[in-house]
């Protein structure tokens, strides 16, 4: 198991993509904290460089990117990829972590299925390909941390675009995993990040405080911390509503639906109400 504190550390680099705000934000706080070269990538120019200049406060200007970046663009993704690596010389920490999540329906215009999927999906796989060859080449130990959601495992009803999306993440970054842990040599490793509920602007809406049962980022990001430094692929983040034991019970009863061929989304089906309700309070 890679030793954190071999990547974590003065001098190696991280790139952040939807870096100037949310998670992002606060896990490129995290890093410049500990002496890394920081390189955000997001789009709002203003956003951006107020982002920037928070994160010069922290590390100097000279250890500061801050990139306008359209990640659904693999071209811009490539850009990206060749300016760091200009300015930094290497990565050793790569956060696919921007997402939208405007509200969709199965019949939603194509532009929205394809924005969400652009950015939530698209840019997390084309953002590894293109960083990863570089970032196993220059054999120091690295990691690659792709955001996903627990909508991504238990598929609520609502936004079936984001779901989709981010049911991809997971898919795509346990496949990211098993192929790296199998290549001879590699000194990258892959993880998950699920989210609880974190307040963000992706998810206050019309909120102007933080509801109780949220989390911050700069929690999220602490807790991410803690599960790499255990090695654990699936960072799997409570909140202040929802603990680990509901959302593991609600992940197996989502599996359960194939196994026992139920209705798909019974868990939100009036017919297994009792069911499900038994079923979470379950206690084994």
């Amino acid at each position: 198991m890679t030793n954190i504190q071999d990547i974590f550390k003065k001098s190696n680099v991280a790139v952040i993509t939807g870096g100037a705000s949310g998670i992002g934000l606060a896990a490129a706080k995290y890093f410049a904290g500990l002496g890394m070269s920081v390189a955000i990538a997001d789009l709002g120019g203003e956003r951006l460089a107020n982002a920037r200049a928070e994160l010069e406060a922290i590390a100097g200007e000279e250890h500061v990117m801050a990139v306008e970046t359209d990640v659904a663009q693999k071209e811009a993704l490539e850009a990206l990829e060749r300016a760091v690596l200009q300015r930094f010389g290497r990565v050793h920490v790569l956060m696919n972590n921007a997402g939208i999540g405007p509200e969709t329906s199965i019949f939603s215009p194509q532009a929205s299925w394809d924005a969400i999927l652009g950015v939530n999906l698209l840019a997390v796989i084309n953002g590894t390909r293109t960083f990863g060859p570089a970032m196993l080449a220059h054999d120091e130990p690295g990691l690659i941390i792709n955001t996903g959601s627990k909508q991504g495992i238990t598929t609520p009803p609502g936004n079936p675009a984001y779901n989709v999306s981010k049911a991809g993440v997971k898919v795509f970054t346990e496949a990211l995993q098993h192929e790296l842990r199998n290549t001879e040599g590699a000194k990258i490793s892959a993880h998950l990040l699920i989210p609880g509920f974190v307040f963000t602007g992706l998810t206050q809406g019309d909120r102007r405080e933080k509801p109780a049962s949220a989390w911050t980022a700069e929690q999220t990001v602490d807790f991410m911390v803690e599960s790499l430094t255990r090695g654990d692929f699936y960072i799997l983040c409570p909140d202040n509503d929802v603990a680990r034991p509901t959302d593991e019970r609600r992940m197996l009863w989502a599996a359960g639906d194939i196994v026992e061929n139920r209705p798909p989304l019974s868990r939100w089906h009036p017919d297994y109400a009792d069911t499900f309700k038994a079923f979470l309070e379950k206690k084994d």
